[in-house]
C-alpha cells in the first residue's frame, strides 16, 4: 500500500493540488487569515444537476432548505416546518412554514414555492417518487397542503428528502449552472466548474444559525487523486476507501462514520426470451433466472472473508437492505454453508462432469460477468472476492468487469451486478422489490423481480396508519416463513457487506455529529457541512 501511495504521489501530487479556475493553486491552507474558516474537501462527483425537483439533495444538501430534515440523531426535526399535522385517514398532511426565509436571489420563499417544488418534481418524475401525491397548495403564504391517493407512511420521508426552489426563478436550466442553483440552505453556490470544482459560500442571509465555515472549496477527485492530495496537505478532508484507509498520513486521521450503505449483487430473476426494454436493452440471464443458483451466491460466500481481504476490516456483513433499521426482520440473517449451496446447485442439475471445475448444465458453463463501476476500487474488491470464493466453494466462473455508468444501464437488466442501496426510509424497500418498479432504469429493481406476495406486503406497509404500524408488514414482504424478498427467499439480491464509509480529515476539523448514512460517501458528508468547526 505505501509503495503505491509513493508512485502515485510521484504521478499526481501537481494535478491534485491544483483547481482548474484558471490554473488556480487552491490550498487549504493558503490563507492563515482564513484557515479557520475554509475547508478544502477532495469529493468523488458533482452530478449532472443540482436540481431537487430531479432528486439532487436527497440524503441532505447545505444548499437548499426542507420542510423537516433528519438531524445527526438520525431523527426526525423541522427546519422549514414551524408543525404539521395529518387527518385521521392520513390522506392530507397540512405543514406552516416560518415566514423569515430568503432565497440567495433574494426573494422570499413563500408556501406557494413549496407546492410549486413538489408539483414540479412529481411532473418530471425523475428519481423522487410521488406517485402517491395527488395535489400540494398553497393554503396561503405559509401553509401548505399535500393531499395524497392513499395512505403512505413512509410519506414523511420523502418530505425530507425534497429540498424547496424558487417558482419565480425555475426554469428547465435551474440546476444547470452556478448562477441557476438557488436555494435558502446555509451555503450558497459560488462557482462551478463542472466536473472538477465547486465552491460554497456561507448564505449570509440564512435563517438559522450562521455557520462557523466560511467557504468550502470542493474538488472533483479520483480516488487516487484525492489520496495524493491528502497526503501533499492539499486538502483538510477527503472521501477514502476501504483499500487505502489503512495508510497514515501525518497531520490527519481516519473518520469512520457508520452506515446502511450495502454492497452486493443484483441478479436478474427471469430467464433470456429475447425481450428488451423500452429502449432496447437486453432483458433476462439464463444462469441467474434459477433461484437455486441466486441463492447459492447468497449462501455460499462468506461476507467476513470479504470484508477482511477485500475491505482492510472496514465493514459489516449484510443481510438485507435493512440491517438494524425497525422494519428490518432478523430471520434474514444466514449462515455461510458452503455445502448447502452445493445443494441447491446439483438439486437444479448443475454438475461438473468434464473436471474443469466449473459445473455446467445443459452445455451451458455456470458462468457469467459481474459488472462494477469502474474506476470504485471497494467494489472491485467485493467482486474480485466474491468471484474467487465462488469459484473455489461452488464450481462458479464469473468474470469481474468494470464498465462504466452509460455501459451500465444497457447491460443490467440481463447481467449482476455489483450495487448498493440503503437508506433510513422503508420506502427504499418498496423501491427495490414492488413490482411497479421492475425493469426501469432507475436502478432499483433492474432483476426484473415480481412477486404477488411481496406486492400485497409491500402495500399493507405503505397503507398502515403508522409507522410503527408498519413495521409487521415490511418484514412480512422480506419473509414470511415460506417466501418473501431476503436471501433465504427469492434472492433477487445476493447482500453481501455494510460499508464504512471512511474520510481522511485534517487534525483539528471538527465535522460534527454526522447521521447514520444512506448509500452513498459524498453528500452525506457535507450535509452537515453548516456544522462543522475548526478547532
Amino acid at each position: 500500500m505505501r509503495t503505491r501511495a509513493k508512485v502515485l504521489a510521484a504521478i499526481l501530487c501537481t494535478v491534485a493540488a491544483l483547481t482548474t479556475s484558471g490554473g488556480t493553486y487552491v490550498s487549504a491552507s493558503s490563507e492563515a487569515a482564513d484557515a479557520k474558516t475554509e475547508v478544502t474537501i477532495g469529493f468523488s462527483s458533482d452530478g449532472d444537476s443540482f436540481d431537487p425537483c430531479t432528486g439532487f439533495g436527497y440524503t441532505g444538501s447545505p444548499l437548499f432548505s426542507n420542510l423537516v430534515k433528519v438531524n445527526g440523531e438520525d431523527q426526525l426535526e423541522n427546519d422549514l416546518a414551524t408543525e404539521y399535522s395529518v387527518s385521521d385517514d392520513t390522506l392530507t398532511w397540512t405543514f406552516k412554514i416560518r415566514d423569515d426565509v430568503k432565497f440567495t436571489n433574494g426573494d422570499p420563499l413563500k408556501a406557494s414555492d413549496v407546492a410549486f417544488t413538489f408539483n414540479t418534481t412529481k411532473e418530471k418524475a425523475t428519481y423522487m417518487d410521488l406517485t402517491m401525491l395527488e395535489s400540494c397548495t398553497a393554503i396561503d403564504d405559509t401553509t401548505v397542503e399535500f393531499k395524497l391517493t392513499k395512505p403512505c407512511v413512509t410519506f414523511i420521508y420523502t418530505v425530507a428528502q425534497v429540498g424547496i426552489v424558487p417558482e419565480n426563478a425555475y426554469s428547465d436550466q435551474f440546476g444547470l449552472s452556478a448562477d441557476q442553483i438557488i436555494g435558502s440552505g446555509p451555503y450558497k453556490m459560488a462557482q462551478w466548474d463542472k466536473g472538477q470544482q465547486f465552491i460554497l459560500e456561507a448564505n449570509e442571509d440564512y435563517y438559522g444559525e450562521q455557520p462557523a465555515i466560511k467557504r468550502a472549496v470542493v474538488l472533483v477527485q479520483e480516488e487516487d487523486a484525492r489520496f495524493v492530495a491528502a497526503q501533499a496537505g492539499n486538502v483538510d478532508i477527503a472521501l477514502t476507501s476501504a483499500t487505502l484507509a489503512t495508510t497514515d498520513i501525518d497531520g490527519m486521521h481516519v473518520e469512520k462514520v457508520d452506515s446502511v450503505d450495502n454492497r452486493g449483487i443484483t441478479l436478474p430473476t427471469v430467464p433470456d426470451e429475447g425481450k428488451t426494454t423500452e429502449d432496447g436493452y437486453k432483458i433476462g440471464n439464463n444462469i441467474t433466472c434459477d433461484v437455486n443458483v441466486r441463492k447459492a451466491l447468497c449462501y455460499g460466500i462468506d461476507r467476513n472473508q470479504i470484508i477482511d481481504e477485500a475491505l482492510n476490516g472496514f465493514a459489516q456483513p449484510a443481510y438485507s437492505e435493512c440491517d438494524g433499521m425497525p422494519w428490518w426482520n432478523e430471520e434474514d440473517v444466514i449462515e455461510t454453508d458452503a455445502d448447502y449451496a452445493v445443494q441447491l446447485l446439483e438439486e437444479s442439475g448443475w454438475e461438473d462432469t468434464d473436471g474443469d471445475g466449473i459445473r455446467e448444465k445443459d452445455g451451458e458453463k455456470l458462468a457469467f460477468n459481474l459488472m462494477y463501476f469502474a474506476g470504485d476500487s471497494m467494489r472491485q474488491a467485493v467482486a474480485m472476492s466474491v468471484a474467487n470464493q465462488a469459484k473455489e466453494n461452488m464450481g462458479f466462473d464469473i468474470t469481474v468487469e468494470g464498465v462504466s455508468a452509460d455501459d451500465t444501464i444497457k447491460r443490467m437488466f440481463s447481467e449482476p451486478m455489483i450495487m448498493g442501496w440503503g437508506s433510513d426510509s422503508p420506502m427504499t424497500s418498496y423501491m427495490l422489490f414492488d413490482s411497479s418498479n421492475a425493469g426501469k432504469t432507475d436502478f432499483y429493481n433492474p432483476e426484473f423481480y415480481t412477486n404477488e406476495k411481496t406486492d400485497e406486503y409491500l402495500e399493507k406497509a405503505m397503507s398502515s396508519l403508522s409507522i410503527e404500524d408498519s413495521y409487521e408488514w415490511w418484514k412480512k414482504a422480506q419473509w414470511d416463513g415460506e417466501t418473501g424478498t431476503c436471501m433465504r427467499g427469492e434472492a433477487p439480491w445476493a447482500f453481501y457487506v455494510n460499508m464504512t464509509h471512511l474520510y481522511y480529515v485534517k487534525d483539528g476539523l471538527n465535522i460534527g455529529k454526522q447521521r447514520i448514512h444512506a448509500h452513498g460517501q459524498a453528500w452525506p458528508l457535507i450535509a452537515n457541512l453548516a456544522e462543522w468547526t475548526w478547532e
